[in-house]
């Protein structure tokens, strides 16, 4: 059964590949579905695999192997809600450790240049406090990393 509403993904002949590493490495996530294309195609031959469906953290998705005319930028991201340093630290190492690329305040690109946010809850309540020196003080902590430090965003929304 197709979803009403997914979230589609343009890969240069990796969609397979980014769709078993995003099931192996984030919860409630799976590869569901991978389609042969049925006759050739500017950037494939039939036979090669057009369309991988999968899941990432419940969120419906669909790998197309379009070729390399369109690449992912910033303007789409996954954000992904941690719970502790522990698994910041995992899944900011993951997509790191295979191939990907740290940028600023918990956003880093996987190695198909798909962006993601790691983001620890206790930053998002952070930056949101009712208190806005408070708020201020993590937000500016924040602005200084890379992968965000839970303790170092604590120390300063406390001041």
């Amino acid at each position: 059964m197709v979803a009403k509403n997914t979230v589609c993904l343009w890969y240069d002949g990796t969609a397979l590949d980014a769709a078993r590493f995003y099931a192996d490495t984030f919860p409630d996530s799976t590869v569901d579905a991978v389609h042969a294309s049925p006759a050739d195609y500017p950037n494939g031959k039939e036979g090669d695999v057009l369309t991988v469906e999968f899941t990432v953290m419940g969120i419906p998705c669909v790998g197309l192997n379009g070729g390399p005319m369109f690449t992912h930028d910033e303007a789409f991201s996954f954000q992904v809600t941690t719970e502790d340093q522990a698994e910041t630290d995992r899944l900011w190492d993951a997509i790191i450790g295979n191939g990907g690329k740290a940028s600023a305040c918990g956003w880093c690109k996987d190695r198909w240049g798909v962006s993601w946010q790691i983001t620890p809850r206790v930053v998002l309540e952070a930056i949101t406090d009712p208190d806005r020196k408070a708020a201020r003080r993590a937000f500016e902590a924040m602005m200084t990393m890379s992968k965000l430090d839970i303790a170092t965003i604590e120390a300063a929304r406390r001041g």
